[in-house]
């Protein structure tokens, strides 16, 4: 993902000047295509070692970034947990456990194959959840059925008995007991094509938690409301994200859930987030700030035909710990609550501290995506949670968040931020931009000081760059933008076709600390 923008130094820097640059000789600085950024590698090493070893194995096997099995990873610790635990940031701030995390990655990258490996364990803890609930459903239901039926039958005696009242007492008195008995539902962790009213409907009946996870962008559209021909349904969704009270008051169904969470962890298309960037009110009722975005590079062309397998006890481990932190937290109705040391909370405060003046609409880094990177610190409390108790399944609200693992969730944070930068970048591309960044990359692969315009499309993809004018707005930009300079056009005063016209390559294109 890389262009020759990303290791500029200030854009005021002295002029370079090359003497073997055929003139001019003197280059100014180039300015930066807009808003392109160092993309960094997820930090497997942020993760507690059972994870990082099997995140890793699964890449290698699948032959897929790492970025693919570690957001995944993140994602299954919050299906885990989402809903049974909050971290007590300081004060009255608690953040829950669930996620909103979207990979972006083109076809034949194997996503599938990765969310499969990653999360078989959350199925296997769900048919144990559900193993255990299936007799506790019949016991509930046989009492149901037997204090509605004495209920009845109370009712049929009231009719014809002399001690009338006392007998529809009693009948009104069973039918209320029938009521107020619940039948346990069975257990579900994950809600495969969901639309939003069914991801209500299992949020409800499961305590408030569900996740989606799935290797399409499906569950866009049916936000953005493409399905049912109406406007985007994001309520769900933000309420999900930020735990907030969400109710449904209708006439056909009423749903109240006091603290949602939902999970998502998606791999989509990288085509998929310039359609996100669209859904009416997206980014200004807060749903796209809501999401951990990852745009890695596709390993694809470059993969080994026979990679190492994942070694049977590194995958044994994996499930065993998933297992164990899902079926640990179950139970649990009230959340439980996790508390950083002094020390882990003074780390957070200096990373807010820093986030904070990034936000500035004018001049910071973050100020274009400060409906994203407000949320930043948050995410980052959330993440320290899941690392936290991924080290301690059966414990973790007895023990503090260590400043190491702080520290951790902060490293992944950072990461997420870069690539956040890029896809909100992307959704809001010119084309153009997009384009000149292509044409970028060709150039500093090619390495020449100098080439001329029917060169150039030679060595671009003619489903980009169908002709030569095709590529003149884009060299344009880059001419705009100081990275390349045209060249006179000689004139041979002969017939045929005139020559094709040159520019000359600046230096750091191909060396960016020249």
């Amino acid at each position: 993902m890389s262009t020759p923008s990303e290791s500029l130094p200030d854009l005021w820097d002295a002029p370079l000047s090359d003497p073997d640059e055929p003139a001019p000789q003197v280059w100014d600085n180039p300015v930066p295509l807009t808003g392109h950024h160092q993309l960094r590698a997820f930090p497997t090493h942020a993760l507690p070692g059972w994870l990082r070893e099997f995140t890793e194995a699964v890449a290698e096997e699948t032959q897929t970034p790492i970025d693919l099995a570690g957001c995944i990873a993140l994602a299954v610790l919050a299906t885990a947990a989402g809903g049974r635990a909050v971290v007590n940031v300081r004060g009255n701030w608690r953040e829950p456990t669930n996620l909103f995390v979207v990979v972006a990655l083109p076809p034949a990258n194997r996503k599938s194959a990765v969310f499969d490996l990653l999360s078989d364990p959350l199925y296997e803890a769900e048919k144990q959840l559900q193993a255990a609930t299936k007799p506790l459903i019949a016991e509930a239901q046989l009492t149901v059925d037997l204090a509605r039926e004495a209920a009845k039958e109370a009712a049929v005696l009231a009719r014809g008995d002399g001690s009338r009242d006392e007998l529809v007492a009693t009948a009104v008195a069973m039918a209320q007991s029938a009521d107020t008995l619940k039948v346990p539902v069975l257990p579900q962790l994950l809600a495969d094509d969901a639309t939003a009213e069914t991801v209500i409907t299992r949020m409800a009946e499961q305590e408030g938690r569900i996740s989606v996870m799935s290797a399409e962008g499906e569950i866009f559209d049916i936000i953005a409301g493409r399905y049912t021909g109406g406007a985007p349904n994001m309520g769900p969704f933000l309420k999900g994200h930020a735990g907030d009270r969400l109710r449904v008051d209708r006439q056909t169904r009423r749903e109240y859930i006091d603290h949602p969470a939902l999970t998502m962890g998606l791999c989509v298309q990288p085509q998929v987030l310039d359609d996100i960037g669209r859904i009416k009110g997206g980014r200004g009722r807060g749903l796209l700030g809501r999401f951990l975005y990852s745009l890695p590079e596709s390993l694809v062309g470059r993969r080994v035909s026979n990679p190492a397998p994942i070694p049977a006890d590194v995958r044994a481990t994996y499930t065993r710990r998933v297992i164990a932190l899902t079926l640990s937290l179950a139970d649990w109705t009230d959340p439980a609550v996790l508390q950083p040391t002094s020390d882990a909370d003074a780390a957070l405060l200096a990373f807010q501290d820093l986030v904070e003046p990034k936000l500035a609409a004018r001049g910071g880094a973050f100020g274009h995506i400060s409906d994203w990177a407000g949320k930043l610190v948050g995410a980052v409390a959330r993440i320290a949670g899941l690392l936290h108790l991924a080290e301690h399944p059966d414990n973790a609200h007895t023990i503090p968040i260590t400043v190491t693992t702080m520290e951790a969730a902060i490293e992944v944070g950072q990461y997420f931020a870069t690539h956040a930068l890029a896809v909100f970048d992307r959704m809001g591309a010119d084309p153009t931009v997009a384009r000149a960044r292509t044409v970028l990359d060709v150039l500093k692969t090619a390495e020449v000081g100098e080439i001329s315009k029917r060169d150039l499309l030679v060595k671009l993809s003619r489903s980009e760059f169908t002709t030569v004018a095709d590529l003149e707005p884009v060299l344009g930009l880059l001419e705009d933008h100081g990275w390349v300079r045209s060249l006179p056009v000689a004139r041979t005063g002969g017939r045929g076709r005139p020559p094709s016209p040159r520019y000359l390559v600046h230096p750091r294109v191909h060396d960016p600390a020249a």
